[in-house]
Parts: structure tokens; C-alpha cells; sequence
């Protein structure tokens, strides 16, 4: 919890204004309004749920953009540990983790945003500046005119 409380404040502040999970004063009702809102301007719409995308983050990429928002040596090796922490099986088992975020950490939705700031919204804010989008967790909606 310490770790998420010192470096929310910080990287919330970065994130695109239509990027609303697990955000302070963002929520859902507020993102299906403004969906509703844009739908009435835009023909189409491409609804995305990323499938398996907490377990899936890669390491060194979160890594990367988590050392660009702080050089902070003990939230690096805290984050790290976690990351790097191995997963118990069923059978009692454990399976290095290697990708993926801790499941039911505090840490893990602002990590999660995290990434999606800058694999998703920057590259959509970058690439398609003519098409808005409301992205909620690992879950979107990208507004178009046309269908191609």
C-alpha cells in the first residue's frame, strides 16, 4: 500500500484524461456517459477487452516504464519482488512468474495503467488523434467516423 500511495500521485497525473480505472475521482458511471455521449457522434466503434491482461504484462517493459516516473531504489525492488514472486500451483507446485502482475495487489491496477498509458493511449493519442476513446481498465472503446 505504501508503495501504490507514493507513486499514484505521481503517475496518475501523466495519464490520458479518458483512461478511468481504478483511478482517484474517476468511475465508471462517468465513462459509460461519456461513451453514450461520443456515440452519438461517431459512426463506428471498435470495443476492445483485452483477454488475460493482468496475467500477461511483460516484466521488463512495466519495468522500463515504471523506472521513467521514479529512480526510487526500495519501490524498484519492491515492485520487482512482486513481480518476480513465484506463483503456487494447485498441486502445490511453484511456477517462476514472468509476466504478469500480482493477482489482487494493491499495486497491480496502477501498474496495469500504467502500461496501458503508454502501449495504448499514447500510441492512440500519437496515431489516431481524430478518434477519441474511453479506456477502462483493460477495457475500451475507440470512436471512428468511417469503417476503415
Amino acid at each position: 500500500m505504501v508503495v501504490t500511495l507514493s507513486l499514484e500521485p505521481k503517475i496518475d497525473r501523466i495519464f490520458h484524461k479518458d483512461s478511468y480505472g481504478y483511478r482517484p475521482n474517476k468511475s465508471a458511471i462517468e465513462v459509460v456517459g461519456l461513451t453514450r455521449k461520443r456515440c452519438w457522434k461517431y459512426d463506428w466503434v471498435l470495443d476492445l477487452d483485452i483477454k488475460g491482461f493482468f496475467n500477461n504484462i511483460p516484466h521488463d517493459l512495466l519495468m522500463k516504464a515504471v523506472r521513467k516516473h521514479t529512480q526510487c531504489k526500495w519501490i524498484l525492488l519492491y515492485i520487482e519482488t512482486w513481480l518476480k514472486t513465484p506463483v503456487k500451483k494447485s498441486d502445490g507446485t511453484f511456477a517462476e512468474s514472468t509476466k504478469g502482475t500480482p493477482q489482487g495487489a494493491v499495486i497491480s491496477p496502477l501498474l496495469a495503467n500504467l502500461f496501458l498509458h503508454y502501449c495504448m493511449d499514447e500510441w492512440l493519442r500519437i496515431r489516431y488523434p481524430a478518434c477519441p476513446f474511453e479506456r477502462y481498465a483493460d477495457d475500451g472503446v475507440i470512436h471512428c467516423k468511417t469503417g476503415a
